[in-house]
């Protein structure tokens, strides 16, 4: 199995609350640098699109003070909603047992996607604005 594979497609944790939270905690560094650098990736294009004509816009000068509060807000909460997989998957082990095929690895999968997605969108929507200032300088 390559490394990826098993990274997204781990087998899950055994169905105790310190093996779930372990199982958890043990993928939180790589899951901060995946988004972190879905997040990086997104800044970088941000500013490259913003320079590009017609009407090309530099972003100001302290760039980086202006982004920083909106960048650690989002690094906070995404590790906040990154708790929440390990509290949904005991308290589903709790109320449904074996009844219940693990959870884990599709939250985890789930998570991931969701927040690299959400890291990327600000990139998505400066192209969009790029395209309307094409637009508007044809018509």
């Amino acid at each position: 199995m390559s490394a990826l594979t098993e990274f997204l497609f781990p087998a899950p944790a055994r169905r105790s609350v310190g093996a779930i939270v372990g199982w958890w905690e043990s993928r939180r560094l790589k899951y901060n640098l995946i988004v972190g650098g879905a997040g990086v990736t997104s800044l970088a294009m941000m500013r490259v699109i913003s320079l590009l004509p017609p009407g090309a816009r530099p972003l100001p000068h302290p760039f980086l003070e202006i982004v920083l509060r909106p960048v650690l807000a989002f690094a906070v909460l995404a590790n906040v909603c990154y708790t929440l997989g390990p509290a949904v998957e005991v308290v589903a082990s709790k109320l449904w047992g074996r009844r219940l095929l693990p959870v884990g690895p599709s939250l985890f999968r789930m998570g991931l996607t969701f927040s690299v997605g959400l890291a990327l969108l600000p990139t998505l929507l400066v192209v969009f604005e790029w395209i309307l200032r094409i637009v508007s300088a044809i018509v």
